[in-house]
């Protein structure tokens, strides 16, 4: 035999070429799911944003890919240290969702994640949307997008509803503000991170606007709708921080109106944050309610009854 291979006693297989030892392949580790292990104890800074991410509701696919950018990031620099190839990858983003569906707040974590491991400087987060960047008369609207992205420098730029940048037609100055933000995606890629946010399919649309803006969006996020079940966890938590607590009429009553939502075909209301609403205002009409009966016992402050919980449909009937 030309090459023969002979195993050694600690699992490694040397391979011999012409009768000399070039090179020795170890075989493969056995297979552990990556979901199961300990992430080691020099990875403080993701094991501080993991806490921050497991206190939110669903978002499964947006925790994946959080840790996955962290380990890339992370490994590259490994790499760069024993003198391989390492690609500056760009870290502008697409998010795409409905409203309520932890766009922002997902933002917000990124931002502290990368400025722990020095991606970033700041890790500070500008909100900003089309009023922010599209001026008023020629010049205008390069002057505004550029203004803005200097105060994003070292942080995030997150754009939310990007898609109305380009509702406006050939002659809108949404198109200059777009051309603006491609450019200087290109110059200074690595000083600050372009997020774009907003409805899946108009965000799609909005991609076909200008022909380098697909290839600078290397990440791109979805953002489902939550459950039911997962919207009745969110008022639960809610409930729980402010030490209130639902009845069971109530419960049954808030999960019957979102499962007519839902019924009613495409989701209209904004997710977590319809369910924020109507438990804000809930604690205002349990307040009111209890003020009136003149009863202040501790199981009456603390539950919230179905009377207090009114929906947006209950101010239209009143209305009628």
């Amino acid at each position: 035999m030309d090459q023969p291979i002979r195993m050694k006693d600690n699992g490694q297989i040397n391979i011999v070429l012409n009768g000399q030892k070039r090179r020795t392949v170890k075989k493969d580790p056995p297979l552990r799911n990556i979901s199961e292990r300990e992430l080691p104890i020099q990875h403080l800074a993701l094991k501080e944003i993991e806490e921050e991410m497991n206190a939110l509701v669903g978002m499964e696919e947006m925790k994946r890919m959080i840790k996955e950018i962290y380990a890339w990031i992370y490994v590259n620099k490994k790499r760069e240290e024993k003198g391989l190839k390492t690609g500056r990858q760009a870290l502008h983003m697409m998010f795409k969702g409905n409203p309520g569906t932890g766009k922002t707040t997902v933002a917000r974590l990124i931002g502290k994640l990368f400025q722990k491991m020095n991606v970033l400087s700041k890790g500070h987060l500008i909100e900003a949307e089309r009023a922010d960047l599209v001026g008023e008369y020629i010049g205008h609207t390069a002057q505004k997008t550029r203004d803005l992205i200097k105060k994003a420098i070292g942080g995030i730029l997150f754009i939310d509803e990007a898609y109305s940048l380009g509702r406006g037609g050939e002659k809108d100055f949404g198109k200059e503000a777009i051309d603006t933000l491609v450019k200087h995606m290109e110059d200074r890629q690595h000083e600050f991170i372009l997020i774009l946010a907003g409805y899946s399919r108009e965000m799609e649309e909005f991609l076909t606007l200008n022909p380098g803006l697909h290839s600078r969006f290397p990440l791109v996020i979805d953002f489902p709708d939550y459950s039911i079940d997962q919207l009745m966890e969110i008022g639960d938590r809610m409930l729980n921080e402010r030490e209130y607590g639902l009845s069971r009429d109530a419960e049954r009553k808030l999960r019957m109106h979102l499962m007519y939502l839902k019924a009613m075909g495409p989701i209209t209301f904004s997710n977590g944050r319809y369910i924020r609403n109507i438990i804000e205002k809930s604690i205002r009409t349990q307040a009111m309610r209890l003020l009136i009966d003149d009863t202040y016992d501790r199981n009456d402050l603390f539950t919230i009854r179905s009377q207090d919980l009114y929906f947006e449909e209950d101010a239209e009937e009143d209305l009628i």
